[in-house]
């Protein structure tokens, strides 16, 4: 995309924002009243961000740029900090989703001769209904199972004959730890592709991942704020994942400074085409860095890193930041354990402490008490190598830390309970 036809895109967004009068009211303040008022990159880049709090003090539908009878589905988070974000969709905005969607899914290698089992939650979460639509437009068989029922799940994933699977990679190990208890191996499925999102996750977790399930395991990113799953999707080649052209990425620093390509920082979106609620210079909180140029599979545009961490994820322990991904790493890196974990931040006086409970495999629980003194030790070097802070290490026997059938839940910060008690 040349310069020019990237400010006609961008001066169309602003075009449809400037319809909610949230939007009109902040571009004034920038001294933009008209598309027109963008005339460069630079004039883009003074309009304010837009973030999670916007959409908060102009619940429900404050930010909506088109008149509720043009709205054909409304989806929302789930509201656990508060009141829940709403974003709209028109007719025309959950077709261009599915077309955005079913493209990420053919540079995946997804066809429609797949079976694709979605196990992400449908609702008012964008996850579910997100891959479902995108699938049918591709022309795939979806079954549209949802989250949850793990029995049912493996059951029908291997009845049906499902080849794509669709969820958390949480999830997905969970559906792992759980074959052996159906009566199933990975042998007796006919997966080969994961499509999986909605929570950070590493290298390490993609490689048990496909071990243990027998597949390739690919990222996929999306926020409802900007559409939903499918603003970027990993094709084969595994060097990223491509971000649709129907989004424009910049990737800022703390002082909210745009960062050059190549550069780590926080993620911020700007939808094109989107009409119900266009995103504009929307702030995702996640941390990657992005490039330019074209891939093999035939994508040519941005291409994103995977999520390294939320910037909302991040712990402040005896001043330092510190993300679980980071202790995932850690602990993923040491043979002898499952890739199941929790992490327990506590205060104790004035100095704060960090507990990690890892499970031990079964072999491993079944080891000499100094063997499993040994991994222990092995857990806190690493962890320390990689935070530069000490962490208590506990082993707990296999299947002892809960699962999810969801986005897992991986720290509990105690200090957060101590002060509203």
């Amino acid at each position: 995309m040349t310069q020019n036809e990237l400010l006609l895109h961008l001066r169309k967004t602003v075009e449809q924002v400037l319809k909610a009068p949230y939007y009109k009211k902040k571009l004034a303040e920038v001294g933009i009243y008209y598309p027109g008022d963008v005339k460069s990159l630079e004039d883009f880049r003074k309009i304010p961000l837009t973030d999670k709090e916007a959409l908060r003090q102009n619940y429900p539908f404050g930010l909506f740029a088109e008149p509720l009878e043009k709205m054909v589905r409304i989806h929302a988070s789930s509201g656990t900090t508060g009141k829940p974000t709403v974003v709209g969709y028109t007719r025309e905005d959950i077709q261009l989703w599915a077309k955005i969607v079913a493209n990420g899914l053919r540079r995946a290698g997804i066809t429609s001769n797949d079976v694709v089992q979605v196990a992400y939650g449908y609702g008012l979460f964008t996850g579910g209904m997100g891959l479902h639509y995108g699938c049918e437009e591709l022309g795939a068989l979806v079954i549209p199972i949802s989250g949850g029922n793990t029995q049912r799940q493996l059951m029908l994933m291997r009845d049906f004959g499902s080849t794509v699977l669709c969820c958390t990679p949480s999830y997905a190990l969970y559906l792992a730890d759980s074959l052996g208890e159906e009566g199933m191996t990975k042998e007796d499925l006919k997966l080969r592709v994961g499509i999986f999102g909605a929570e950070p996750w590493t290298e390490q977790m993609r490689t048990e991942i496909e071990a243990r399930l027998g597949i390739r395991a690919l990222d996929i990113y999306g926020l409802s704020e900007t559409m939903g799953p499918g603003v970027s999707l990993e094709c084969l080649k595994g060097e990223g994942l491509h971000i649709d052209e129907n989004f424009y990425p910049e990737i800022l620093d703390k002082d909210g400074n745009v960062l050059p390509e190549g550069e780590t920082g926080e993620l911020v979106l700007t939808s094109f085409n989107k009409m119900g609620f266009p995103g504009l210079r929307y702030r995702t909180k996640d941390i990657t860095s992005i490039t330019y140029g074209s891939c093999t599979c035939g994508h040519t545009g941005w291409t994103m890193k995977r999520v390294s961490a939320r910037v909302d994820d991040m712990l402040i322990i005896r001043g330092v930041n510190v993300f679980p991904s980071q202790i995932e790493e850690a602990i993923l890196s040491v043979g002898g354990i499952e890739p199941h974990y929790l992490i327990v931040v506590d205060r104790e006086g004035n100095l704060d402490t960090l507990e990690v409970q890892i499970e031990v495999n079964a072999a491993s629980f079944n080891d000499e008490i100094r063997e499993l003194e040994e991994l222990q030790q092995r857990l806190q070097t690493k962890i320390h190598e990689i935070l530069n802070i000490a962490a208590r290490v506990r082993l707990v026997e296999p299947k002892s830390i809960p699962r999810s059938e969801g986005k897992a839940k991986r720290v509990i910060d105690k200090r957060k309970e101590k002060q509203l008690s």
